[in-house]
């Protein structure tokens, strides 16, 4: 279980600060009764105001991603189908993925946060983001929505950054127990965006095998560490952090992207790889200093998955006091 820390003690620690992204907008994706759901953020929001955690970081407001900006990953057929479909009330989109009638508003304004964060770390504003956001993005293809996401948030700010922030090299770190499929396939030829991805083997989608590593100019800027089931806590931690640091020695990033996904925990439905909640501190210490040895500190985290509505509470809320104490 996550430490517990004394109400009101963020309140007095100014100092110590992070950009939060949440807007009750993120509800409004309805998609039944299904693992996705709005349950998966209201425990999260309480936990964290109750704890005085939202109040210690910084509440930016954004705008939702322009079609400029999603087309800087997303083919604009792709993007129409996205809009039209949900005018339209909404449905399945894929067998996994569901839309209601807000569900493009939504996933644009997750978008845009992330785009948001990004430009606000490559000027200064602050060193650390975290986008409490839905629906989550990373196995959107450039043309194709699936496991439960619609638009690839990641890759826009990553494109974004570069295309208008001026960072030359980003890396995307994904943690989430699924590989990121989508977002591999949108940079395995993109020097400028490295990929690194923990994930558990022979699961969903059933991609992101080791030999996986780019093609053409971005050979070797894709990393695959695809764990079997059954190996330690304390391996997956220390294969994480150093295989991780040994990636991005090598790329040198000017930004990092976190695909945060925290379905990797032994209470997850729809995952787990056996970690439990203090396990993803751990991951937030490494990111944190990988990140302050090549990326000026500069550490944008997006929600991915997380299905047990407790556990993924716990487990964000440490997360989050990582980054609060860095």
């Amino acid at each position: 279980m996550p430490k517990r820390p004394a109400l009101n003690r963020w309140r007095d620690c100014r100092h110590q600060m992070t950009l939060l992204y949440y807007d009750p907008i993120f509800m409004e994706h309805q998609t039944g009764d299904h693992p996705e759901s709005p349950r998966r953020l209201l425990p999260i929001v309480r936990h964290l105001h109750f704890l005085g955690l939202d109040v210690a970081c910084r509440r930016p407001s954004w705008e939702p991603a322009s079609r400029e900006q999603l087309a800087l990953v997303h083919t604009p057929e792709y993007i129409d189908q996205v809009e039209q479909f949900a005018a339209s009330g909404g449905g399945w989109l894929d067998p996994d993925t569901r839309l209601s009638h807000r569900s493009y508003e939504v996933a644009c304004l997750a978008s845009g946060a992330a785009c948001d964060a990004a430009s606000r770390l490559a000027v200064g504003e602050d060193k650390t983001a975290f986008c409490l956001l839905r629906p989550p993005g990373h196995h959107a293809t450039e043309d194709q929505a699936m496991g439960f996401c619609l638009f690839n948030h990641v890759a826009v700010a990553a494109r974004h950054a570069i295309k208008s922030r001026g960072m030359n090299r980003v890396l995307i770190v994904d943690f989430d127990v699924h590989h990121g499929n989508g977002t591999q396939d949108i940079f395995y030829g993109d020097p400028a965006v490295a990929y690194f991805s923990m994930h558990r083997d022979n699961f969903y989608p059933h991609t992101g095998a080791a030999l996986e590593t780019g093609t053409g100019a971005a050979v070797g800027t894709t990393k695959n560490l695809p764990i079997t089931m059954g190996t330690s806590r304390e391996e997956q931690r220390a294969l994480f952090d150093r295989e991780l640091t040994a990636f991005a020695d090598h790329f040198q990033p000017d930004l990092i992207i976190a695909s945060a996904g925290f379905d990797s925990h032994v209470d997850d439905p729809v995952g787990s790889l056996g970690l439990h909640t203090e396990d993803f501190a751990a991951i937030a210490k490494t990111l944190l200093r990988v990140a302050t040895d090549h990326s000026d500190g500069r550490l944008l985290s997006v929600l991915e998955g997380g299905y047990n509505p407790e556990a993924l509470s716990d487990s964000i809320t440490l997360y989050l006091e990582t980054l609060l104490e860095a």
